[in-house]
C-alpha cells in the first residue's frame, strides 16, 4: 500500500476579515434602501453630507454597505432629511438597520470561516450547486467534513474541529429549519468514486447520509452527473447559485477557491453560470436513478 507522506501541522496564521469586497445581505439591503431614498429626493451624496454636517465619505460607506451601518440617530437624521414620515416605513428601516448590525451565529466561527458565504446562503430561497470533487458542506457527515478539511493541508487539528462544528450547525440552520430553501445539488460521479479511497466505515456512512437526505428531505434534489457524459458546462469547477425571493436581493454566484471564495454578481455573468448549471442538471441522472446509484454503492 502506498503511504501518504506526513506533512507538518501548518503554522497558525491570522484569518483575513470576511470579505472586503462583499457586504452582508442585510447591509446590501439597507444600502439599497438608503440610495433609493436619496435618489427619490433628487439629492447628491455631497448635498446630503452638507445638510447633515457629516464627514466626507460617511454616506458613501453606508450606501456601499461594506464598512458602515448608521446608528439610530444617523438613520433618523437621514429619514427626516428624506421626509420619510410613514411610521411603518420608518420602523421597517430601523428593523433592517438592526438586522444589519446583529451578530449571526456564524460569526462565532470567523476564525475558520473567512469569506462570508454562510450569511448569503442562510437567506437564500433556492440554492443550485455543482460539485466535481467533494461532497458539499450541506451534505457532509462530521467525519467526512473532518477528512476533507484535513486533506487541504492548510488547517490545524484545532481548526478542523471548529470547521466540523460550523458545518454541523450550518446544516441544522439551513436544511433543518421549517422554511428550508430548495437545494438542487448535482454531484459529479467522481465525488462518489473518490469515496472508495477513504476508510470503508467513513465512506459508507457518507453514502448512507446522502441516500437518506436524497430520499427523505423534500427540499433537496440530489442528482449524479455520470462520468459517461464527458465534457460539460461546469468544467470550470465548483459552482453555487444563490437566489432570493426579495427583489432587493439579486442572485449571486459563489465560486470556491483554496482560501476565500469569489462572488459573481453581474447579471450577465450570473446568467452565464446559470446556463452552465442548467447544462449539468440536464445531463445528470434523474433523482430516482441517482438514488438507485447510491443504493448500489452501499455495501453494509
Amino acid at each position: 500500500m502506498i503511504q501518504k507522506a506526513k506533512h507538518p501541522e501548518p503554522e497558525k496564521v491570522e484569518a483575513p476579515v470576511a470579505p472586503p469586497n462583499q457586504p452582508s445581505i442585510e447591509r446590501r439591503r439597507l444600502a439599497a434602501e438608503l440610495r433609493s431614498l436619496r435618489e427619490g429626493k433628487g439629492m447628491t451624496t455631497e448635498e446630503v453630507r452638507a445638510a447633515l454636517g457629516w464627514s466626507s465619505g460617511r454616506l458613501n460607506h453606508m450606501e456601499g454597505g461594506r464598512h458602515s451601518v448608521p446608528d439610530t440617530s444617523g438613520l433618523r437624521a437621514l429619514l427626516d432629511l428624506y421626509e420619510v414620515t410613514d411610521a411603518t416605513r420608518r420602523e421597517a428601516l430601523e428593523a433592517l438597520r438592526w438586522e444589519a448590525k446583529a451578530r449571526p451565529w456564524w460569526r462565532d466561527y470567523e476564525d475558520v470561516l473567512t469569506d462570508g458565504f454562510l450569511g448569503w446562503e442562510a437567506r437564500a430561497r433556492r440554492i443550485s450547486a455543482f460539485q466535481p470533487i467533494v461532497v458539499p458542506g450541506l451534505l457532509q457527515t462530521p467525519e467526512y467534513a473532518a477528512a476533507s478539511a484535513r486533506a487541504s493541508l492548510a488547517r490545524t487539528e484545532e481548526e478542523i474541529e471548529r470547521i466540523v462544528a460550523a458545518r454541523v450547525k450550518r446544516q441544522e440552520r439551513v436544511l433543518g429549519r421549517s422554511d428550508a430553501p430548495e437545494f438542487r445539488c448535482v454531484l459529479d460521479e467522481a465525488v462518489l468514486l473518490r469515496l472508495a479511497a477513504l476508510p470503508p466505515e467513513l465512506a459508507q456512512a457518507q453514502l448512507r447520509h446522502l441516500l437518506d437526505t436524497a430520499t427523505n428531505v423534500n427540499t433537496v434534489s440530489l442528482l449524479v452527473l455520470p462520468m459517461s457524459v464527458g465534457l460539460h458546462g461546469c468544467l470550470h469547477g465548483s459552482t453555487v447559485l444563490l437566489e432570493y425571493d426579495d427583489e432587493r436581493d439579486p442572485p449571486i454566484v459563489y465560486l470556491e477557491t483554496r482560501s476565500r471564495g469569489t462572488y459573481v454578481t453581474g447579471p450577465a455573468q450570473v446568467a452565464d453560470y446559470r446556463l452552465a448549471l442548467d447544462d449539468v442538471t440536464a445531463d445528470a441522472l434523474s433523482k430516482s436513478a441517482s438514488i438507485d446509484l447510491l443504493k448500489s454503492m452501499i455495501t453494509d
